[in-house]
């Protein structure tokens, strides 16, 4: 008895990407391209609770929707998301991760790579590439550390040190930031040291709050200037 076909569906806002993906996944003889929607709620109108063995998301469209929501949005119906983007923007693809995501993988990659990584993660299987890194940091840059350049570094932050990051550099003072987190004034100003510090040892500049908001969005803790407003 043959197996059942698994059931793809895809959000994207771009007809030639929708195109093209609809083409990759008619090509295999195992799975089946049930549609394809500009966004989410259109999916799930159009399912309307059919589970789905996977869908593929474009991280920006067209409605500035943030991709955390549209991940959880779409647990009504798969179990299984694969992220196909330009992955243009640190920020959307930490969201997404975040937000648990099968994989990810650029618009760019080859097709026989792409049918791949949807077999995989329509079986449930999580589809590991380089993709997963230099979506959140650019080893192809160079920063200065003392006087020789090295490869541009992401740096690892604690929990708390992101939420510590992400208040200051979006603008809150150190004061408002304590009490909003409910730590004391003094143990923020020794996390943002020790961020600062963090920086510096990798050869980014992270004196001043400015520099911080920059390195923040660098890393996708904050949107860039291109990034939607998430509330």
């Amino acid at each position: 008895m043959n197996a059942p076909l698994r059931r793809i569906a895809a959000v994207d806002d771009h007809e030639l990407s929708l195109r093209g993906l609809a083409s990759v996944v008619g090509s295999a003889p195992d799975l089946t391209f049930v549609g394809m929607y500009p966004t989410v709620p259109d999916l799930l109108v159009a399912q309307d609770g059919s589970r789905l063995d996977l869908v593929v998301l474009d991280l920006r469209l067209g409605d500035d929707s943030d991709p955390a929501v549209n991940v959880g949005m779409l647990a009504e119906v798969t179990d299984n998301i694969l992220i196909l983007s330009a992955l243009e923007s640190p920020y959307l693809v930490r969201r997404a991760l975040r937000a648990g995501v099968s994989g990810i993988m650029p618009k760019s990659e080859h097709p026989e790579v792409l049918l791949e990584a949807i077999r995989a993660a329509a079986s449930g299987q999580p589809f590991l590439t380089t993709e997963w890194a230099s979506a959140v940091d650019s080893d192809d840059e160079t920063c200065e550390v003392g006087d020789r350049e090295v490869p541009w570094q992401e740096v690892h932050l604690s929990p708390r040190q992101q939420e510590v990051l992400e208040l200051y550099a979006s603008g809150e003072p150190a004061k408002r930031v304590a009490t909003i987190t409910g730590l004391a004034q003094d143990t923020v100003n020794d996390y943002l040291e020790r961020i600062k510090k963090k920086y510096q040892e990798v050869g980014r500049r992270a004196n001043t709050k400015i520099e911080l908001a920059f390195r923040a969005q660098e890393d996708g803790f904050l949107p860039g200037p291109t990034d939607p407003v998430i509330p």
